[in-house]
């Protein structure tokens, strides 16, 4: 009975051109980490992917949106009282 593949364990040959100095640096990255160079450059692929997954990351979002609005001075020292007035409670201000 012959053995079925999964399609991820199906490879597709690629030819790709590198420079002398990134030939160098996939080898030593497969040496130092005991790995196929082809390892290496599917890691890498991986890698880029979720870097690149929906343009930037949440975190990078969130400071772009901080960063368009006007705060207040006190922010810092008075973050309280700003997010009761935002979200129209007085417990910040009863403290």
């Amino acid at each position: 009975m012959a053995k079925t593949r999964s399609k991820q364990s199906v490879r597709e040959p690629i030819q790709v051109y590198l420079a002398a100095d990134e030939r160098a640096e996939l080898d030593r990255l497969a040496h130092l980490h005991g790995i196929s160079r082809a390892e290496v450059l599917r890691r890498g692929i991986r890698s880029f992917a979720v870097e690149s997954a929906a343009g930037q990351s949440p975190v990078f979002d969130l400071i772009a949106e901080l960063g368009s609005r006007d705060w207040p001075a006190d922010v810092a020292c008075g973050h309280d009282t700003h997010l009761a007035d935002a979200y129209g409670s007085d417990m910040a201000r009863d403290a």
